[in-house]
């Protein structure tokens, strides 16, 4: 959904259209975070005066009308130093699950990286994956 969509469809709701809401939704949809901790400190740098609260709030409110999903952050698992065949594995929301080598993850990776214009001719040195448990 586009913001405008996002919007009238929080006004249809009943919801006001506060400042912050905007603010949250600029972030939501110009950046690529991948947690409410992220969202919350981007927002703070445009708005302090934004909660924490808020920015759960407002992503539980977007996830209600489906303008995001949680759902479709993938987990993942992977042991950069692991030299077994099974060094990575990646579990879908709809269970599925895959199991990588160490060469195929970093493959992956490095796939991953060229398409989004992250690299050119470099090569990954670690990879170092947080576990969010709040989001």
């Amino acid at each position: 959904m586009q913001k405008e969509s996002v919007l009238k469809t929080l006004k249809d709701k009943g919801c006001r259209i506060t400042n912050q809401r905007k603010v949250l939704l600029d972030v939501i949809l110009d950046e690529e975070c991948t947690s409410c901790k992220e969202i919350y400190y981007k927002a703070v740098e445009i708005d302090p005066n934004i909660g924490a609260a808020t920015v759960y709030r407002m992503v539980n409110l977007l996830e209600d009308i489906g303008a995001i999903s949680r759902r479709n952050i993938y987990k993942i698992s992977c042991n950069l130093d692991c030299v077994k065949d099974n060094a990575c594995t990646i579990e879908l929301d709809d269970n599925m699950v895959y199991h990588l080598s160490r060469t195929e993850w970093n493959s992956v990776i490095m796939k991953g990286l060229k398409a989004c214009g992250y690299l050119d001719n470099q090569k990954v040195n670690r990879i170092v994956i947080e576990s969010e448990k709040n989001t």
